[in-house]
Parts: C-alpha cells; structure tokens; sequence
C-alpha cells in the first residue's frame, strides 16, 4: 500500500514503536499533514478512530478508502449515528466521540478493538473530554494492553501527554505550509454581518485566486450570506447536511467555489482547492445559564489559535490569502486558546455518563479539565427530576433514556411522548429539537412543516431511526406536550393580558415575537443576550394549563403563603407550577410563625421606622449607641438588625399593627441590667453649664455635642465628659442669637486663643450681652446686662 507523500509517514516508525512500548501517545500535527487518514492506515490491529463530528467521521473514512482504493464499508468503516457502513472486513472504524461513549458504557473493555485513536482533542468537545477520561479508566482497570492514541493540531501537548500516563511520549510533525497573506476588512458603520462578510468575499473574488472557504458561525449565518451572494457557486457546509451535499462540498470542481462553513472545516476536514479563507472571527459554543434555566448555543470571539487553525487552511495546497473581519489591533484581544466546553456547557448528558460509568462525581478519573462541581449538581438534579436518579444511583429509567443517545431531556420526550401520543408523532418533535439548524420559525408546528418540505431526506431518515428507539400507539399530534416533557420548567404562562412577556416555571422572564395568542407556551429554545433583563424565546409552541399539569407534575405544589408584599403582609393558599401562580385565595387565620417571619422580611425590607417612634425613643436609641460604640459590652448594639431581632411581634397581624409596638419599650428591654442603672449617669440626657441651665447633649453626631451660649460658659474652664471620664464632649458656643461662633472640645484653650476674636466680632452687634475682657473670672448668666 503507498501511503501520499505527506508529512505524517516520516513519523509513522516512530509512532508505532512509542504505541509498542508505552500503550499511550500523543501526535501533535497540525491540520494537512495526513493525521487523521494516514496514520490510521498504519497502525496494526483492528483501530477505532473517534472524531468530534460526524461530518468529519464520514469524510475520513471515505480518504481513507479511497487512498487503498476501496469502496467504504470494507477495510475501512465508518458508524455515525443514523448512519453506519462496517462489514466483517473491517479493520480501521471512524466513528464519533459521542458513540464511542455510547459502545463505552455497554462493554468497558472494548472487546476486540487494539487501538484507540483520538482526533483532534485540542478542540475540546465535551463528548472528547468525557470519552478520553472514561478510556483511561477502562484501560487502567480493565483493559491495559488498549492503545490509546492522542492527536492534536496544537503544541498544547505537554498536559495530555500527563493525563495518558507520566511516561507518554509526544511525537511531532511538522506541516509543510505555503506563505499566507492577511488582510483585516473591519465592518463598516451600521453594517450587518451578514453584508460584511459578503462584502469581504467579494474583495477576495477580485484579489485572490482559487476557491473560497468562508468560517461562519453557524447555519442561520450561512443562509444569510448565501442570499448576499446571488449568482455565485455558493455550497454550504455543516453538519446538518444531507450525505450528498457534504460530498459536494468536499469535492474539487473546475468552476471556482465559494464553500461557506462552520467550525467543521476548521481542522478535521480538508476542502480541496482553497486558496482563499474568509473569517468571519465568530464560533458557536455552548452556554449554561444555571441561574435562569437557560442554557444553548450562543455567539462568541474565535480564540486566536483558532482563527490561526482557520488561516492555515488557505496555505494547504498553494501561497494563500486569509481576510479577517475585524480590525487589525482586534487579533490582540482575542483570547489565546478556546474555551473547554467542559467549563461552559450544561453537564446533564455527562452526569448521566458517569453515573452508568459508576462515578457519579467523576472524582476518580483523569480529568483534563475536572467538570465544575456546580453545574455538575445541576445536572444531576435535573437528571433527579427526569427519574433518571435516585438515592442509589441511575435508575433503570436512566439507563433507558442514555441508551437512546440523545440528551436526557430530549431522551424522556422520546419516551415518555411515544407512550403518550405515538412514536412517529415524538419523534417529530424531538428530531426538531435535536437540531440546532432549524431557524425558520419560532413557531414549533411551522418549524416541522418547513423540515418535511425542505429537507425530506434527511429529515425523515432521522424521524425514522428516532421511531424505531421507542414504542409506542397511537398518531396524536400535540407538540407542546413533547416540548414541554422536554424542558418542564420553560412551560411559560403570559404575565399581563396582550403581553409578549412570559413567565417561565422555572422562574426566568421571557419575551417572545412568536405567537402571542396563547395564554401558555411550552418553549423549547430561549437565551438571554447580554445587557438584556428578560429571554428570548427563540423556538415555541402553543400550551394550555391542563398540558402544562399534565406534562410536569413534579411542578406542581399547593401551600400556604405568608409574605410582606407590596408594604403589607398578605396571607394566601397558592397552587403554582414552579413559579407560576396558578391559583391563590386568602387565608383568614395564617400561621402563627408564618406572620412572624413575613413582619421580620418586612421590618428588614422597610426599617424599622414601621415601629411607634416618640423623640424620647429616638433619643434613647442614640444614648444606647453611643455607649455600645465607646464602651462595649455589656451595651448593646442598637442597630435596625439587632432591635429586629428584639421585637415582640406576637400581637402584630399588618403593617398597622408594627407602629403599635412602643419602640422604646423594646430599647428597655435590651438595655443591660443591673448596668443599666447607670445609664442616665454615662450617657446623660442633659449636661448643666456654670449658668445653671441643663442643656440636651446632642449624640447624632460622630461624638457628643453641647451647643451651649458663650455666656452661659464664662468660668468654665474644665471640658466635661462623660462614660466615665473616657469622651469628652464637643461644646458648639453660639452667639446669644443661638448662631454658632466656635466650636472646641478645650475650653481653656479657647478662652486663651479663640475668645478674643469672637468678642471684637460681636459685642457691637450684641450691646446688650456680657462680653467681659476675662471670661475665666466672668459670672455665667443666660441674661443680658442690666439696665
């Protein structure tokens, strides 16, 4: 057999002799240098190569075949799900990261395979990640003589050669690249993306030579830049593809083509005749938005090993040209590698993988990243809610539901909407939910109809193999009900009469530009973009509350409420599915305790000025923080929190009653005693002055304050204080019209150094007050002189 002439084969030696001697290791490679299809080819025993993508899983088998000139199905094989062509003859089988889990969990010790090749684990597909920690774990406990090889396009090398084992060795090849030209096309002010990356291939059609590949994020994307480009030889490419479409894609023509993408060309795949690459710097990852209920595909930046990946695509075969849609000081900012889907994804599907593995908690695996214990738990209390776990571990009902290779959700609604309504009927509904294509409508009846009429092949084929997983009579179309078994807590009841906004079950907000004639929706897509308050309902269909009952009773709850609400306790009996209120009536006698709790929310939210307030409590509440700030215990603290908790609210019913409850009484109650006694002598109402006047000491500010006539002080030479001698008070002089002249916390000094320039200032506008030349020897008086 002669191998293509491509960097790979100088490798090849070396590669199987490092399997030979150590079991495990990892070929960095990057993207054209014959990886994916040469290696496999040279490796001995039968070899299973697992690819992220099923896209890429089929295209690599078929090189492969052809490269030992045989049709597929024979030496080599692919198993896709759907879709699989193995025979007896087989030896090498390309399959996905998903179903090789799947094969996994049903015989740990992968009977009769030698060699485990993993493609691409730089990408770091959740499924990738899983599937690499749960083979480590067969071969160390049940398989030690399975061959475990890692490939990746990137130098991030060193971390998965330690996963695989302390000695795995790490074998390079190097590309031989092309030089490739970057030209930066930032969008232009108000244009939509869309017409930016079209404007962007058209530059490219006018300066470059060769076919075009353009990165798009997405599907929806991919439409939208086709209608910008009428008259030209536009193919997508994606996953969601009929067999015949891809082929197209990945097959070299004599007109020039203009090849719009996702993200399954940026390594696995090799499209021939590029020359070009167009950028739209935008990649698709999954999003958990656990607090929300929310989780799905959102919009992101390319990293820059990424957007690095997508340029080198154009120097394969030729020199190149790579234009990015972004300016040029952007490159800087992006981030350096991608983001782990791990880090970021809803975990429910790996939950359930590793409680059928037999390690709920993944805390024995070799983890490249170990999956965040956070939205591990959130899995699996979703997972709890299916039925699919128990206090035991996975239930037979969840082992049912991970059989059928779909996400736990859309595994339920498979099963649970069969028995319910038929098999063809479910299998509709989750064949459409099962595709992140579909962008045609947000109307989940339209949704289908459009598939039947638009993509009558590969729809149907999904359709048929999804009826055949499950049993079921019947042929009763309801696809709220399918949904609504999905994703139970996005049933969503309207919030107001005509709105567009809906509450969820789940407790999350959502506005929809669908159908708004219902007074429910079972929501099977929402997000959330940034900045917004409330979701989007992307994908929906008409419910009612008897559907939403009966789809998730789990939901339901009937209990007594006793809540401040809207400024008043408010006492009712309430039936809700999750946080929807499906029914309320007043409660004329409401618990005790429950009163007591909804007045305390209340004193917290409001404050306790809701209590009966005289200016003697007032004041009292000052005296008492000021000894607990300067002296401490045993004065307590008299904060809004700590005379909450001092309340006596067992004869309060309403806000009403809280301003019945003496505010001073509940200051006695915590005042010290026998301490206590001593309160009027440390923390004194009135202080005399040398005039004989009591005065109010004034404790609001920061320390005590006496605001007291200069006259009233003439012979006071001593500073009071008080608590003991430990706080001086600060004395306010007024003029005798009450104004403030001088303020000092040092009487002596102030008689000194102070008191002469108040007295030149005011004994002219004062004649009739006292200003003696020696205020220390002067008799205080609250009078003037007299006549």
């Amino acid at each position: 057999m002669q191998l293509p002439d491509l960097p790979v084969r100088a490798v090849l030696d070396e590669l199987n002799a490092a399997l030979a001697r150590h079991g495990t290791t990892v070929l960095v490679a990057p993207p054209g240098t014959g990886k994916t299809t040469l290696v496999p080819l040279a490796l001995p025993g039968r070899v299973v190569v697992a690819e992220p993508r099923r896209l890429a899983a089929r295209a690599a088998a078929a090189r492969m075949a052809e490269l030992i000139n045989e049709p597929v199905g024979q030496t080599v094989g692919y198993a896709v799900r759907g879709d699989r062509r193995t025979s007896k003859k087989t030896r090498i089988e390309v399959v996905t990261s998903g179903l090789l889990l799947r094969r996994l969990q049903h015989d740990p010790e992968l009977t009769g395979t030698d060699v485990v090749l993993l493609d691409e684990c730089h990408e770091r597909h959740l499924d990738a990640d899983l599937l690499l920690a749960l083979l480590l774990d067969a071969r160390e406990g049940l398989r030690p003589d399975l061959k475990v090889l890692a490939t990746s396009a990137t130098v991030a090398s060193q971390r998965l050669a330690q996963i695989l084992g302390a000695d795995t060795p790490v074998i390079e090849a190097h590309a031989r690249t092309f030089p490739i030209t970057t030209t930066y096309v930032p969008a232009a002010r108000s244009e939509r993306p869309e017409q930016h990356v079209a404007r962007t291939v058209h530059k490219a059609l006018s300066e470059a030579d060769g076919d075009i590949l353009v990165f798009l994020p997405g599907v929806p994307e991919i439409r939208r830049v086709t209608q910008q480009l009428p008259g030209l030889n536009v193919l997508p490419l994606h996953g969601r593809l009929a067999t015949k479409a891809q082929d197209d894609a990945l097959r070299r023509t004599t007109q020039r083509r203009i090849v719009l993408a996702t993200a399954v060309a940026e390594s696995s795949l090799t499209v021939p005749g590029v020359r070009t690459v167009v950028d739209a710097g935008l990649a698709r990852s999954p999003r958990a938005d656990h607090r929300r209920g929310l989780s799905g595909l959102v919009t992101t930046r390319v990293s820059q090993a990424v957007a690095d990946q997508r340029a080198g695509r154009a120097g394969r075969e030729a020199p190149g040209h790579v234009y990015r849609c972004w300016p040029e000081h952007e490159q800087a900012t992006l981030p350096r590698y991608p983001e782990p889907e791990i880090r970021t994804a809803e975990l429910t599907r790996l939950a359930l993988e590793l409680a059928c593995w037999g390690t709920p908690d993944g805390s024995n695996l070799a983890w490249w990243d170990a999956p965040p214990p956070g939205a591990l738990a959130a899995g699996q209390t979703t997972l709890r809610n299916l039925g699919a776990l128990d206090d035991h571990g996975v239930t037979d009902r969840g082992r049912r539901i991970a059989e059928l290779g779909l996400h736990p959700r859309l595994g339920r609604a498979l099963l649970d909407g069969a028995q319910e309504l038929g098999a063809r009927p479910t299998a509709e509904v989750v064949a459409l939910l099962d595709d992140d294509s579909v962008t045609t409508s947000n109307d989940v009846e339209t949704a289908i109809r459009a598939l039947r009429r638009d993509r009558p092949h590969s729809w149907l084929r999904e359709v048929e193999r999804l009826t055949k997983l499950v049993e079921g009579r019947g042929a009763k179309d309801d696809p709220a009900l399918i949904v609504a078994l999905a994703h139970p807590e996005r049933l969503a009841k309207r919030r107001q009469p005509g709105s567009r906004s809906y509450l969820m079950a789940g407790g999350t907000a959502v506005e929809t530009d669908g159908p708004t004639d219902s007074e429910w929706l079972a929501v099977a897509v929402a997000d959330r973009e940034p900045g917004r308050a409330h979701g989007r309902v992307r994908l929906a269909a008409r419910a009612d509350q008897e559907l939403a009952e009966r789809a998730a009773p789990a939901l339901l709850s009937e209990q007594d409420e006793v809540t401040w609400t809207n400024g008043d306790v408010v006492a009712r009996r309430v039936r809700r599915l999750g946080a929807i209120v499906l029914t309320e009536r007043p409660i004329k006698t409401p618990d005790p305790e429950g009163l007591r709790k909804a007045l305390t929310d209340g004193l917290h939210r409001e404050g306790t000025s809701l209590l009966g307030w005289s200016q003697d409590a007032t004041r009292q509440r000052q005296r008492m923080a000021f000894l607990h700030t300067h002296l401490g215990d045993p004065w307590p603290d008299v904060s809004d929190d700590a005379i909450i908790r001092n309340v006596d609210l067992s004869t309060a019913r309403k806000r009403s009653d809280l301003a019945r409850i003496s505010a001073q009484h509940v200051l006695q109650t915590m005042l010290p005693w026998p301490t206590a006694a001593r309160f009027d002598e440390l923390a004194p109402d009135r202080i005399e002055v040398p005039s004989g006047s009591k005065l109010k000491v004034d404790y609001t500010a920061d320390g005590p304050v006496l605001p007291v006539k200069v006259q009233e002080t003439f012979g006071w030479t001593d500073t009071p204080t008080i608590a003991d001698g430990r706080v001086p008070v600060v004395l306010h002089l007024l003029s005798p019209a009450g104004r403030p002249v001088a303020v000092t916390g040092d009487l002596a000094s102030f008689w000194r150094n102070g008191y002469l320039q108040v007295r030149s200032e005011l004994r002219g506008r004062y004649p009739k007050h006292p200003w003696p030349e020696d205020p220390v020897t002067a008799v205080p008086t609250r009078r003037t002189k007299p006549r």
